[in-house]
């Protein structure tokens, strides 16, 4: 796992390891419980082919390997490249409303996860552009809409190895639920679209992103495929908010950025934290940006798009949660949290 640590004397250094520990693809480990426990059997096959991620695939003479464990313990011996892992799980309708997530633990070197067919989450790069991401656990969230309550759901996961062990090596693998997390009002998707670069026009509504990377969001962008990148880079998102958001006042939440960030919405500027000239504090931040009426079109297309600048270390959209709530909700969340924090040990233990 990448752990941040910046502007730190080296003695701080293993304090801050233990704290930041809990941080897995952007979300808290200890505030994630496992509601279905997928470790075991599942179905693999070495090689590749697109049709691997459909949901109707009939992958009834697959090898059946054990997860999670290197495949080399399970007879790939010696094998490097690409290879499936498949599986079928039931989601009870009482997980309806809920924020549930894959998570997949520690893989190596490369993957993509798949939902019913869709793609919800990847970490590190594919050949040709290859990056490996070895380190990096991985958590991805569930869109609600893709989900068949109370039937069958496919999962597919795409891996690519380059060399020593491959596969899904550890980990809690599982579908996860966070229990003490903000419940936001609309979730912005997992995958967004990025570039490397800095042009203010990347604001605009009307701007053509088509030819941009994907990116997942929140995460590292160095575990997304942009090793040693420290600079600017541009984020942005379509979405279209439901029309029962629009009698709210709502607050754009985008977690916390490495290390400096501007939020466009619609092409307008909504907010702002940090400064190339003082970072010092701000890759810590947690980002609510509080809209006013009219700034989001309801049951229509709008683009968000964040600038943001990295001096060092890791960068980008890198902790979430991601999307919007209402603002009683938000100061709710903020007003709980800063009472349980003034809590003695022993009340947080007992409650």
């Amino acid at each position: 796992m990448k752990i941040k640590i910046k502007y730190l004397s080296i003695s701080a250094v293993i304090f801050f390891l233990t704290v930041f520990a809990g941080n897995i693809n952007g979300q808290n480990q200890n505030e994630m419980r496992r509601l279905i426990n997928l470790k075991g059997e599942w179905k693999f096959s070495i090689g590749d082919s697109p049709d691997w991620a459909k949901s109707d695939l009939n992958d009834f003479d697959w090898e059946r390997i054990k997860v999670p464990n290197a495949w080399e313990n399970e007879g790939f011996n010696g094998y490097n490249g690409y290879a499936w892992y498949r599986k079928k799980v039931e989601i009870k309708s009482n997980l309806k409303g809920r924020d549930i997530y894959l998570s997949l633990g520690r893989i190596d070197d490369v993957d993509e996860a798949y939902f019913n067919g869709i793609k919800i989450g990847f970490t590190g790069k594919f050949p040709p552009i290859y990056q490996t991401a070895y380190y990096a656990w991985r958590v991805y969230k569930i869109p609600s809409e893709l989900i068949n309550y109370n039937g069958e759901n496919s999962i597919a996961v795409r891996i690519y190895d380059a060399e020593l062990d491959g596969g899904i090596l550890e980990g809690n693998i599982g579908i996860l639920e966070n229990f003490n997390g903000m419940d936001l009002d609309y979730s912005l998707p997992n995958i967004w679209k990025f570039s490397s670069s800095d042009n203010l026009q990347w604001k605009d509504l009307s701007y053509n992103d088509s030819f941009w990377e994907d990116i997942m969001v929140p995460m590292y962008w160095e575990d997304s495929g942009y090793k040693d990148y420290d600079g600017y880079g541009w984020y942005r998102i379509k979405f279209y908010p439901p029309a029962n958001l629009k009698n709210k006042n709502l607050v754009l939440v985008l977690g916390k950025i490495d290390d400096v960030d501007e939020a466009y919405l619609n092409g307008k500027l909504i907010g702002s934290t940090g400064s190339k000239d003082n970072m010092r504090q701000s890759y810590s931040q947690f980002r609510g940006y509080y809209l006013k009426e009219g700034d989001l079109k309801f049951d229509q297309e709008n683009v968000l798009a964040v600038r943001v600048y990295d001096g060092m270390q890791g960068g980008g959209i890198y902790e979430g949660p991601i999307g919007f709530i209402s603002q009683d909700k938000y100061t709710k969340f903020w007003r709980e949290r800063k009472s349980q924090s003034r809590k003695s040990f022993w009340d947080r233990f007992f409650n």
